[in-house]
């Protein structure tokens, strides 16, 4: 059996675009193992304060779940073989920058994906990825030639 690859899946929980990858690694039998954050937004985001407490003041509240939840991404990231990040248009995902910056500093091979309207305020995240795709489709096919050396659809 080849190598099992680790990939992680950063940034916006809105859209269906992770089980649009599943689903296309799954299609192509891919050897990998997707992880990536708690998507569940409110368990995200009382986390802290579910398990550890409440919080009068927001900004603890906020910071509570924040670390808990940062175990589980820097654990994952530091675990991963390619870190895909993908922003969305709905909302500025701080996350997903910090992940993108986290994994490049750990060396890790990033994935961006973003929309056409995204170039100019994500130039730097993207002249740091080793590739930027626009759908989820294309990260598919990325990762199948990465893993296996196929270029779906292509001829010379």
């Amino acid at each position: 059996m080849s190598k099992l690859w680790k990939i992680y899946l950063s940034g916006e929980i809105h859209t269906d675009w992770r089980d649009e990858i599943a689903k296309g690694v799954e299609d192509r039998c891919l050897h990998v193992a997707l992880t990536g954050p708690v998507t569940d937004h409110p368990a995200s985001d009382d986390c802290g304060v579910a398990i550890l407490g409440k919080e009068e003041n927001k900004f603890w509240h906020d910071r509570k779940g924040a670390q808990i939840n940062a175990i589980r991404t820097q654990t994952l990231i530091k675990d991963a073989d390619i870190v895909v990040v993908r922003f969305g248009d709905k909302y500025k995902q701080w996350n997903a920058a910090f992940d993108a910056g986290y994994a490049v500093a750990l060396g890790k091979p990033i994935i961006v994906n973003h929309g056409p309207d995204m170039i100019h305020p994500l130039k730097e995240i993207d002249a740091a990825a080793l590739a930027v795709a626009e759908t989820p489709a294309q990260i598919v096919d990325i990762l199948d030639y990465v893993i296996n050396g196929n270029l779906k659809g292509y001829t010379s």
